[in-house]
């Protein structure tokens, strides 16, 4: 059976990084979005019209040599973060009443995991939490059904208005918070935690690390210093983030600290083996024929292989949006293919566009022009044309790209 956890992508149009956020240090090459279980990855809400560049990943010196890597690449999570946004998070959370969680939009695995696992975190220590995300159909994917503590989850409806202490878990802008954006323009304390490179620190204070492999990183850092010890249930949901988003350990962003963390959660007792068959070995059936279906009309052109997933096909056999995030990871298998796209037609009729690149190409630079954004390998954008129109503009980039 084929993956069908998907690495995440970003797909607003991201403004220039703001003063406060943490300095890209060493990005990572590619790390999981998305798309991710249920992500966008994540059924975003791209913004129209071009935008800056997102980061290319690491640093190089005159010779073009990669830069040495950050201290959180070498496994102290975090230190690309001002050691006072980490006092004045404690503070904050120290003196609200109530603290109010959100991750972004069709959450993956490292949104929804990193919110849920500091959720219990919080509540451990006493604190009343509110956790939701602002998906007008709020409904956790089927992939992270098995996820712990998803009873601390409120919908939309229920979140405070304007909260006193509001964080954020993976979103790497405002839109991408969804029907909960407002309410974080009107909290009095926006903590912004994303390891996202586009991030431009949208928040009062900055929580973000572009070294990390996942914001479940972050989300242990948290917790670490909440003085809270680690459960099983919390290290699922962060074992959750991490493996999602490190592509089961396969991506770039796989450094020795995050083999670190791996261990420590391990250590926990948790199920790795339970995890992976509930991420990448179970799939409804109706997802083998639409995937039958979308790999008859692939097409390889030159160094792009490219395909779509049409409405009709998933609502033929009963088959939700999130269950075909996975499919680019069979599409970039193509060994002829430098770059992979696959167009996913929402249940709105816009099209969400997942790309995926293997080494020279910078397709989150590509996706920030047309509206969208990511990571270098990894990245997306939505489009309201026609998929011979959007794949003709997606060309047109990469052409001058390559």
């Amino acid at each position: 059976m084929t993956s069908q956890a998907s690495e995440p992508e970003d797909r607003e149009a991201f403004p220039p990084p703001a003063a406060g956020s943490a300095v890209p240090s060493s990005g990572t090459a590619e790390q999981g979005d998305p798309a991710s279980p249920g992500s966008t990855g994540t059924g975003s809400q791209a913004s129209s019209g071009a935008g800056s560049e997102v980061s290319s990943g690491a640093a190089s010196d005159e010779s073009g040599l990669p830069g040495l890597p950050s201290a959180a690449s070498l496994g102290r999570p975090g230190t690309a973060i001002a050691e006072y946004a980490w006092e004045r998070t404690l503070e904050l959370i120290d003196e609200a009443d109530v603290v109010a969680l959100a991750c972004h939009i069709s959450p993956d695995g490292d949104a929804l995991g990193s919110m849920l696992a500091c959720a219990r975190a919080l509540r451990v220590t006493g604190k009343k939490v509110v956790a939701s995300f602002g998906d007008k159909r709020f409904a956790v994917p089927r992939l992270l059904h098995f996820l712990p503590d998803q009873e601390l989850l409120s919908r939309p409806d229920d979140y405070p208005d304007s909260p006193e202490v509001m964080i954020t878990f993976d979103s790497s802008t405002l839109d991408r918070l969804g029907l909960l954006s407002a309410h974080a323009t009107r909290a009095t304390e926006l903590i912004v935690m994303d390891h996202h490179p586009s991030n431009p620190g949208f928040g009062t204070l900055s929580l973000i690390d572009p070294a990390a492999a996942a914001t479940a990183v972050l989300a242990e850092e948290l917790i670490r210093r909440l003085g809270v010890p680690l459960d099983r249930e919390m290290a699922t949901n962060l074992y959750v983030g991490l493996v999602t988003d490190t592509g089961s350990f396969r991506h770039a962003s796989t450094t020795p600290a995050a083999h670190e963390m791996a261990a420590r959660l391990v250590a926990t007792g948790l199920r790795t083996d339970e995890i992976a068959r509930q991420l990448w070995d179970r799939a409804p059936f109706g997802y083998l024929k639409v995937l039958a279906a979308v790999l008859d009309r692939v097409v390889l052109e030159g160094d792009l292989v490219w395909t779509y997933v049409t409405r009709h096909d998933r609502q033929r056999y009963g088959l939700p949006y999130d269950e075909v995030e996975g499919i680019i990871d069979v599409v970039r298998r193509a060994d002829e293919a430098e770059v992979a796209v696959v167009l996913k037609e929402d249940d709105d009729g816009a099209w969400q566009v997942s790309t995926r690149a293997k080494n020279s190409v910078d397709v989150g630079a590509i996706c920030t022009a047309l509206g969208g954004g990511g990571h270098t390998k990894a990245a997306g954008y939505t489009s309201h044309l026609p998929v011979d129109e959007t794949m003709a503009r997606f060309r047109d980039l990469l052409r001058k790209a390559t």
